[in-house]
Parts: C-alpha cells; structure tokens; sequence
C-alpha cells in the first residue's frame, strides 16, 4: 500500500477462523489485517516463557487507504460483518481509530504493562543515570512517566523518568 489516508475498519468474525483470516484477507484485497494479541509471561518449570493470547476473541482489524470496503467480492468463509463504526459508517472513527492505528504500530501485540507504585524503589537501566538507585515519588500512568527521587553529588534530586528506562528493584 502506498502512503495515504489509512481507514480502519473492525471485522466480525468466526473466532476458531481468525488467524486463517487475518492471512487470506491481504492476499484477496489490498489491504493489511491485525489479529490483536496480548503477550503474556508465563513460568513453565521456574522458566519465563512467552505466550500470545487473542486480545479480543473473534475481531480483526483491517487497514486500507479506501474509504468503503466491499467484503461481497471477497469469498471467505468465517467472516459475519463489518462493524459500524460511532457513525454507522464502516470506517472506524475518533477512538475507536485511534485505538486500531495503536494496534498497527505495535504489530497487533499489546506487552504486558508493568505496575509501579509511589514508595516503590527501582533501578535506572538507560541513559545518564543508568545503574543507580532511586525511589518513586509519584506515578502518571497516562503517559508512562514517573517522579523519581535520587541522590546525586550527595544532593536529593527530583526528575521525571519513563517506564523504559527501569527496573523494578524486587525482580
């Protein structure tokens, strides 16, 4: 596909044939599919191991640079429908859009997210500061940042931080 305005849209469809889909549909129009996936740790015999699970059991997403899609001249068994998007079109819209372009930039795989608390002491593993210790002061969930207080030429120092760049002191 060529650079354009992407629409998305969101397929309803037969859980048991959603990957299947999500690899014949490019190949019948030109457009590209996500099948949304959740990454998942697990510990298999004192082992982390990764595992996918569907993030939303029976949707796909789909992305093209039409602005309608017409599903009649694509004969694959499993599809039910399009689902309208918060106007009754077929393009998803507003958050709805936002919320399928997040998916694509992410490769339809959402990372397990982890959970930092104020009082909490972490390492910083990137950057100037990488290898020392701090504490957490206060956490902004929304933008993935962090209040951070540590010592540095033997003075208290406040910064704001990113979740990338530390780790969590109890692992």
């Amino acid at each position: 596909m060529e650079q354009g305005k992407l629409y998305s849209y969101c397929l309803f469809c037969e859980t048991n044939k959603c990957m299947a889909l999500a690899q014949m549909l490019p190949k019948a129009m030109d457009c590209r599919v996500i099948y949304p996936q959740q990454l998942f740790h697990i510990r298999i015999n004192g082992k982390v191991t990764d595992t996918y699970r569907a993030l939303l059991p029976g949707y796909l997403f789909l992305y093209t640079e039409d602005d309608q899609i017409d599903l009649s001249a694509v004969h694959l068994d499993g599809i039910i429908r399009v689902l309208p998007g918060s106007d009754n079109s077929a393009a998803l819209l507003g958050n709805d859009h936002q919320f399928a372009i997040m998916l694509l930039k992410n490769g339809g795989v959402i990372s397990k997210t982890r959970v930092y608390r104020e009082g909490q002491q972490i390492r910083i593993v990137k950057g100037a500061f990488s290898g020392v210790s701090a504490d957490i002061l206060k956490v902004d969930r929304r933008s993935l940042r962090m209040q951070i207080a540590l010592t540095f030429a033997n003075q208290a120092v406040k910064t704001w931080v990113e979740y990338e760049i530390v780790d969590d002191l109890r692992e």
